[in-house]
């Protein structure tokens, strides 16, 4: 029997119920039983939606949109429903909730609560942490970083230090400044360490340690400098992690974290390949899944490490992370990451052409490592999002992707090329050919096109650093991510570094590959969501989808692009919250 039937029924001549409540009664009171509706008034809103691309008002119901338009519109859509008008943003922007697209909580909260010592400056809710520019000021600070420390044997974490800028810094560097503290030196690119003999012998790192090594990561080992990167930073991690990663300072990190990201518009959030370990997802959950939580954030296994550990059983071992998101932190479905070669941030990306030093890069996962736990997630209908940084090592997915098309065509993969360092025009045609999709970071621009311009990579390579205006030329989808740490969390920042391309030293690099301000705020909301496949329920402001929106207090599309990243963010609405920034 229908809804409609059953009402008539209820109230058919000579029955009771007639008797007592009236049509009239019975509508006021499914008038009284409706949810109450929020109608947000804006300046602008800017919906992202082809079907309505800009409005004055977005009506929410629980967490979900319901409609878009002027607020008498809404008004007279919402008829006999009863609603409330709230104007608090009357005189705001409001545009899609920012996606921070490809992320680290666990590295942010440990890099952010170290002594930061970097190339650039950071500025943090207590305050900046001026850069670092050259070698002497980096040796004077972390001197000074030391003697403030009064427990002699407290260990000494300091993150930013890049060998570039810094100079070369030694086991022996760090063992004339103390030899009765453990100092731990992490590399801008959080994929090196570089350590004193007092942190070797109290953590357990020795020369047998090393030998006991696989061949590869041994290889990236200099076990008498105390130095160690990719593989081998991998492999001696959970020696070191005690003293890098203490339950205080990963609290700490993560509430900074939480406030850090809401006060930069973050609605949703996603880690690909985060550390594999059901223990750190908990510490990191205890913080990251409180329903206070300013934004939800979505986890993507690490492939690299569960196939090291599970080559016969991948697939089924990542299946079984499904359970351990809670609350605000989920762990995604059908998604994997796995890794190419070495970091931007350390010159290890893997080169067609050689460095100008004539120093080499580093793959993190073997190729042919790489080419079977590729193949087993492509055959599984895995989305595969991958690190690569360097054209040789874009060069060694595109082949992978290629031959598994051949073999197992799939027409809707979303193949992830992410951070898109080192890239070439004839990657970019290819990439559009195979049906993948790209994830650049355009600070690698802003912070290293100058100096690798010089040292490393020549001005063309460097200038042409995460070459978006090509990849947007081709028509492939992408979008924008800060790696953060790798760059600071914030969405108006990464989308000026796109638009404006400006370096350092205020030189325009490589100004063909610039995007459009709209481009870029697709980037951070409706292309990430793609990228994620959550493009059906976030990213832009449409009926249906949740009630995620980033309250601005200018447009981001007509502001002059060079003061994209001064805009300043008022509130975020996440899942139908209203979370003002402070």
């Amino acid at each position: 029997m229908t809804a409609s039937v059953m009402a008539c029924e209820a109230v058919r001549p000579g029955s009771a119920i007639a008797e007592t409540v009236s049509l009239q009664d019975m509508a006021a009171q499914l008038r009284k039983n409706l949810p109450r509706a929020t109608i947000f008034r804006a300046k602008e809103i800017v919906t992202l939606d082809p079907a309505r691309p800009t409005a004055t008002a977005v009506a929410v119901i629980d967490d979900r949109i319901v409609a878009v338009g002027s607020v008498d519109d809404l008004k007279a859509k919402a008829g006999n429903q009863p609603f409330a008008i709230d104007e608090t943003f009357a005189d705001k922007v409001i545009v899609p909730g920012f996606v921070a697209q490809h992320d680290h909580p666990f590295l942010t909260a440990l890099t952010m609560t170290a002594e930061i010592i970097a190339i650039e400056d950071w500025v943090l809710p207590s305050g900046t942490v001026p850069a670092a520019k050259n070698a002497d000021e980096y040796r004077k600070r972390l001197i000074e970083a030391n003697a403030r420390l009064k427990d002699p044997g407290e260990t000494l974490v300091t993150w930013g230090y890049h060998h570039i800028f810094h100079g070369k810094l030694t086991r022996s560097d760090l063992d004339n400044i103390s030899r009765t503290r453990p100092l731990i030196v992490w590399h801008r690119s959080c994929h090196e360490l570089i350590v004193n003999t007092k942190a070797l012998e109290t953590f357990g790192i020795d020369a047998a340690f090393v030998s006991s090594l696989p061949a590869s990561a041994k290889e990236q080992v200099n076990f008498q400098e105390g130095h160690f990167w990719e593989q081998g930073l991998f492999a001696s991690a959970p020696k070191l992690l005690p003293a890098i990663a203490t339950p205080d300072r990963l609290r700490r990190g993560l509430e900074f974290m939480a406030r850090y990201y809401h006060a930069n518009g973050v609605t949703v959030g996603c880690e690909p390949g985060g550390i594999y370990s059901k223990q750190l997802q908990d510490a990191v959950n205890t913080v990251l899944s409180r329903p206070e939580t300013p934004f939800r954030f979505y986890f993507i296994p690490d492939g690299k490490s569960i196939y090291a550990m599970f080559p016969d059983s991948a697939v089924s071992e990542a299946e079984k992370t499904l359970s351990w998101g809670s609350g605000m932190t989920v762990m995604v479905p059908k998604q994997i990451k796995l890794f190419a070669d070495g970091a931007v941030y350390s010159q290890l990306m893997q080169l067609r052409d050689p460095y100008l030093d004539g120093h080499h890069g580093e793959w993190i996962m073997d190729p042919a490592v790489f080419a079977k736990a590729f193949q087993i997630f492509w055959n599984a209908d895995y989305q595969i999002h991958i690190h690569v940084t360097g054209d040789a090592g874009v060069d060694m997915i595109l082949d992978n992707i290629e031959a598994n098309m051949r073999r197992h065509p799939r027409y809707d993969h979303r193949t992830v090329i992410a951070h898109f360092g080192v890239a070439q025009k004839d990657q970019v045609a290819r990439i559009k050919q195979l049906g993948a999709i790209v994830s650049g970071n355009p600070y690698y621009v802003t912070a290293l096109a100058d100096i690798y311009g010089k040292q490393g990579l020549g001005p063309e390579r460097a200038d042409n650093l995460a070459r978006l205006g090509d990849v947007e030329r081709a028509g492939i989808s992408y979008s924008l991510h800060s790696d953060m740490p790798m760059a600071p969390g914030q969405p108006l920042f990464l989308m000026h570094c796109a638009v404006n391309r400006v370096t350092t030293s205020g030189r325009v690099a490589a100004p063909e590959q610039r995007i459009s301000a709209l481009s870029a705020l697709k980037a951070v909301t409706i292309d990430a969501a793609y990228s994620l496949q959550l493009e059906n329920n976030i990213g832009s402001i449409t009926p249906g989808k949740l009630a995620n929106l980033t309250v601005l207090a200018d447009n981001p599309l007509t502001v002059d692009p060079a003061k994209i990243k001064d805009i300043a963010v008022v509130a975020t609405v996440q899942e139908g919250r209203v979370l003002p920034v402070n």
